[in-house]
């Protein structure tokens, strides 16, 4: 079963997101903030990470930074989701190291294709 990470300051979001996820069949992991998510990659890191960007104690661009510095960092998906839908922000974002951007608010569709998109589900998934 693949694993994703779900990091984001709203336990709203969490569990919306984590709802959808096991119903992708994710195993999914939770962290509030940047800090808390790396202390989980240093563990063991997920195929994926749904990352939010604006987060206290360390914001998700921050936490990409040190997370694709860990050994075998540049392994996980990161997709990036959240309200920040300026150009400037998406390039950033992927030139930081994201794979793919989402914008809040999401839904099933959105996060199936984006997974689907970056090789996390097969294509055929997304569509169910």
């Amino acid at each position: 079963m693949k694993t994703c990470l779900v990091v984001d300051d709203s336990s709203v979001v969490r569990k919306i997101a984590r709802r959808i996820l096991e119903g992708l069949e994710f195993q999914v992991t939770e962290a509030e903030d940047g800090s808390k998510a790396l202390e989980i990659c240093q563990k063991q890191l997920p195929d994926a990470v749904l990352l939010d960007w604006n987060m206290p104690v360390m914001d998700g661009f921050e936490f990409m930074g040190h997370m694709r510095r860990l050994p075998g960092g540049d392994q996980p998906k990161v997709v990036f989701c959240t309200t920040e839908n300026n150009v400037a922000h998406i390039a950033q974002a992927l030139s930081g190291g994201a794979n793919e951007y989402i914008m809040k608010p999401f839904d099933k569709d959105i996060i199936a294709d984006k997974f689907a998109e970056v090789g996390l589900i097969p294509v055929g998934q997304a569509m169910v």
